[in-house]
């Protein structure tokens, strides 16, 4: 958000049409730390647009869609058709889309739903269809066949976002989609070349992972310098199942360590391939489909889906004696994170954004400071992928989302060659087809009635149509008011995960198409895992529904849960067992105001959220405890209790009214600060720590008496500083926890009539409303803490229960004596004390007493004399202080052990360690006790 009254816009991720959980990136802004911005923005009297929307999610919902169409009606989308399939989407959409809408509205998400949004909208459509031709028009768009990340389940190209990479250590049998049998990963296979014209018979031997992909090889490279090949230059090798000989290239990028130094070059199916062949003029071969069957092959490999390929070509290569040797090779293999396909780099021809130029403008305005980008960490990344950039491919060959307004041109006239797919200037965009014909027939300098168009058939990546968000959404390209208002946006939130797959691309979009940042500041949250620091996911049953942590669920209600998901029957049982282990007994009812305080208060930036349940439970204990208090507080303000005009003190407050309103200033302060630098986990700490500590524990504590006296003066300016003290309290908290915090605040009277009706519209706190820090005041209560502590702890040690035992203090100098004087009858009320008295300087303490130091000018001595008896005590303490000496006995002998400092982990020697020094110092403090209680026998 940006801090100008007024005019605030705050961008957060459109989630996309599922049931969301905390782990995706999407959810997580509009259910977290957007949430208590754009509120607080509100709270400060700033016109705060905060936009609610969902973007189409192409790839997830086609497969979402296809999957209840295969369970319900037995039907693929081809026997369907796609109009009738699109029907299908539009259907479940509605039936699914407005579930994220009631998480956001639960979790207290402060948006202008009358402005929700959709990528699918005719609105947003058409920013997307003037965004293509605009850019194509100009050649940013642009056509050409190159590698892609392709699904053969999918039948489609997918982006690296979609792509999970999955770590080996070796030999590895993983399901793939479409195969009965395991398929094997994670070895390295070598095989030979025979040189062409040697009469020695000599070979080259390469190695590979992917050992059906030969049937694609068009070369082998060395690296230029090494001396094993020289004499191979000129030279080429047989293809022993194709009738082609493959030259012997060198090529840098060679690694002459590796293996044997010389590698197998497959242009059509490996990226680094494909840049040698690009390099050196090579023929890049596709030699299988978009299903993953093999062409292009001589028999029997020919039409072989590719992995039964892989096991055939092995078994011919044996055959003809060029196998030779498999070994384990640690490696990783491309999942597709939809279809769980191995992912597979096939040549095909695909819309391209040419980014190079859009990228030096988006790390330049990073590097200038015009664009700010937190935690600062993240900036390094930034630039390295600006830096770095491959331009984007665009379509996918699905029909859910942005059709491609581009249309194939034929020409009806000899005198003009008809054109290829991959070449550009047989594609024309247009509105409209009338539009796109009016351009091809210029183009072609023909009448538009020669022209024949057919449209693509591939729709737009989802992540297109969601880089145009933040301007789309207020109606460009058309000039409008909110255009003019809240465009750049001052703030976007969303998941550090994504921070190229969008974040770059609203940014080089927003700069090409508008001439603007689209906003001003960046803030990359942490993104949700378990308990355990797992990605949350369906099949493991880790996945966490806000709703459920809201409302509680049985662990029966999450085992149903899983029956209405797209989950296979194995994952399903798989997905229950992990559910059995996170939550046996279910989820506890938790509450909103829970949820929202707990996940800030986890942030750290950078950081991703290891989310306990039990953790967030102890927030709702603290909800209860607001609530208390503010009841109790309620009870003393009194019915007929009326505030004053304003805050500010009337000069008659006592020491510890002083020192409230002193430490209300500081958690004031904190949060705002917190708040500024995004510091979210500062501000939850501040108040918490305030209400907790400060006001629950000590002030009200110390209220109690002076409520009941008869010091009518002092009771009236508690009951001020009390009242002022909840007012900004429940201010302060509104942000984090807006529903206990509205309840608590309309229960208190108004300071004037004219007071805002709700706390949501109530002025936030700031430091300048609230200066009354009071060093003096912090100093002596400070005083009267230390003293209280130890006389905590001294009733602790004794076990002095249902006793108020006499204290006397013994100080060093006068003025310390003095302060301890004035803060005595605090130390009576919060330590439950009887008579707190200070000794004059040098004076003795009474027989019978136990001693603890307060601070270097304070010790505490605590009368136990007449309160216990002596006997049983010293009895209990010595059979205590025996166990205690046998177990530090056992660990000193257990670290004197031979190869204890080898054999035993680091981590256990400290423990150890630790422990061992615990258990001397609980001996130390037992023989202090049995010395006392020797000496009141």
């Amino acid at each position: 958000m940006h801090p100008t009254p007024k005019r605030d816009r705050l961008s957060s991720p459109g989630p996309r049409p599922h049931e969301c959980h905390p782990g995706l990136p999407y959810p997580m802004a509009p259910g977290f730390t957007s949430t208590f911005t754009s509120h607080r923005h509100r709270m400060r009297g700033e016109t705060t647009l905060w936009n609610p929307g969902c973007d189409h999610a192409g790839i997830a919902t086609q497969v979402v869609v296809e999957k209840k169409l295969w369970r319900e009606q037995g039907l693929n989308r081809h026997q369907l058709g796609r109009e009738a399939f699109l029907q299908e989407v539009w259907k479940w959409k509605e039936e699914k889309g407005d579930r994220i809408y009631h998480q956001l509205r639960k979790l207290g998400s402060s948006l202008d739903w009358d402005r929700a949004c959709f990528t699918m909208d005719p609105k947003l459509s058409a920013a997307v269809t003037e965004a293509f031709i605009r850019l194509h028009e100009e050649g940013v768009i642009y056509r050409s066949t190159r590698l892609v990340n392709w699904s053969c389940t999918l039948n489609s190209a997918i982006s690296d976002i979609e792509v999970d990479k999955k770590e080996l250590t070796g030999r590895t049998l993983l399901s793939v989609p479409g195969y009965k049998e395991k398929v094997e990963f994670g070895v390295l296979i070598s095989f030979a070349y025979k040189v062409q014209g040697s009469e020695s018979d000599e070979e080259v031997v390469v190695a590979t992972t992917r050992i059906e992909t030969m049937l694609g090889d068009v070369a082998v490279a060395v690296h230029p310098r090494d001396p094993r090949y020289q004499h191979l230059k000129g030279k080429s090798v047989i293809h022993p199942f194709l009738s082609r000989s493959l030259p012997i290239l060198f090529d840098d990028f060679v690694d002459m360590e590796f293996g044997t130094g010389a590698v197998k070059i497959t242009p059509a199916h490996d990226q680094n391939d494909y840049e040698v062949g690009q390099r050196h003029g090579l023929e890049a071969i596709s030699i299988m489909d978009s299903q993953g069957a093999l062409i292009s092959v001589p028999p029997p490999f020919l039409g072989m889906p590719r992995f039964e390929a892989r096991k055939a070509v092995l078994a011919a290569l044996k055959e003809r004696g060029l196998f030779r040797g498999i070994e384990d090779n640690p490696m990783v293999v491309p999942l597709c994170n939809r279809s769980k396909d191995v992912v597979e780099p096939l040549l095909r021809p695909q819309w391209y954004v040419r980014c190079g130029e859009m990228a030096r403008a988006a790390s330049a305005a990073v590097a200038r400071g015009d664009l700010r980008i937190l935690p600062e960490a993240h900036q390094r990344t930034w630039h390295a992928w600006m830096d770095n950039i491959r331009d984007w491919c665009i379509s996918r060959q699905l029909w859910w989302g942005h059709r491609i307004p581009a249309y194939f041109v034929t020409v009806n006239d000899p005198a003009v060659p008809p054109g290829e797919d991959p070449d550009g200037r047989y594609w024309v965009s247009g509105r409209s087809e009338a539009e796109a014909c009016e351009k091809a027939a210029k183009e072609f300098g023909v009448s538009p009635d020669k022209i024949s168009l057919q449209q693509d058939e591939d729709v737009l990546d989802t992540w297109f149509s969601s880089g145009l968000f933040p301007f789309s959404i207020l109606g460009w390209p058309n000039q409008s008011e909110d255009l003019s208002v809240f465009y750049p946006g001052t703030l976007l939130e969303t998941g550090h995960d994504i921070l190229f797959f969008w974040v770059a691309r609203m940014v080089m979009l927003g700069l090409k198409l508008t001439g603007r940042l689209p906003f001003r500041e960046v803030y990359l949250h942490a993104i949700v895992r378990d308990a355990h620091g797992r990605k949350m996911s369906k099949s493991l049953g880790n996945v966490i529904d806000p709703l459920d942590v809201i409302h509680g669920v049985s662990l029966q209600g999450l085992h149903d849960q899983l029956l209405k998901s797209n989950l296979d029957p194995s994952e399903v049982e798989r997905a229950k067992e992990g559910q059995k282990a996170d939550f046996p007994a279910g989820i506890p009812e938790c509450g909103t105001d829970a949820l929202r305080f707990g996940l800030c208060a986890y942030t750290s930036q950078g950081r991703d959220i290891n989310l306990d349940v039990n953790r967030i439970l102890g927030y709702r204990h603290f909800c209860n405890k607001l609530w208390n208090a503010t009841k109790f507080a309620l009870r003393g303000l009194g019915k007929g209790f009326v505030p004053s005009t304003t805050s500010e003190p009337v000069g008659h407050e006592s020491l510890v009214d002083r020192w409230i309103r002193s430490r209300l200033t500081e958690a004031v302060r904190l949060s705002n600060q917190g708040f500024q630098a995004y510091d979210f986990p500062a501000v939850t700490t501040a108040q918490y720590s305030f209400w907790l500590y400060e006001l629950c524990d000590v002030y009200l504590e110390c209220l109690k008496p002076v409520l009941s006296g008869v010091d009518q003066v002092a009771a009236e300016c508690a009951r001020q500083t009390l009242y002022t003290c909840l007012d900004v309290g429940l201010r302060l908290l509104s942000p984090f926890m807006p529903f206990v915090t509205e309840e608590l605040f309309q229960r208190l009277p108004r300071r004037t009539p004219q007071a805002p009706p709700s706390l949501c519209v109530t002025p936030y706190p700031e430091p300048s409303e609230c200066s009354w820090r009071d060093l003096e005041a912090e100093a002596a209560m400070e005083l009267a803490l230390s003293i209280t502590r130890a006389v905590r702890s001294l009733r602790a040690d004794y076990n002095l229960i249902r006793i108020w035992p006499d204290c006397f203090l013994e100080v060093a100098d006068e003025a310390t004596g003095a302060l301890a004087s004035a803060v005595s009858g605090y130390v009576q009320a919060l330590a439950s004390t009887g008579v707190v008295a200070v000794l004059a300087l040098g004076a003795p303490a009474p027989q019978g007493c136990a001693v603890a130091l307060a601070s270097d000018r304070c010790s505490v001595h605590l009368q136990l004399q007449g309160l216990v008896d002596p006997a049983r005590e010293l009895g209990k303490l010595q059979a205590k202080r025996g166990e205690a000496q046998r177990q530090a006995q056992r660990l000193r002998e257990r670290r004197a052990t031979v190869g204890y400092p080898v054999k035993v982990p680091a981590k256990v020697q400290e423990a150890d360690k630790a422990k061992l020094q615990q258990t001397e110092a609980e001996l130390r403090k037992m023989d202090e006790a049995i010395a006392l209680f020797q000496k009141m026998l």
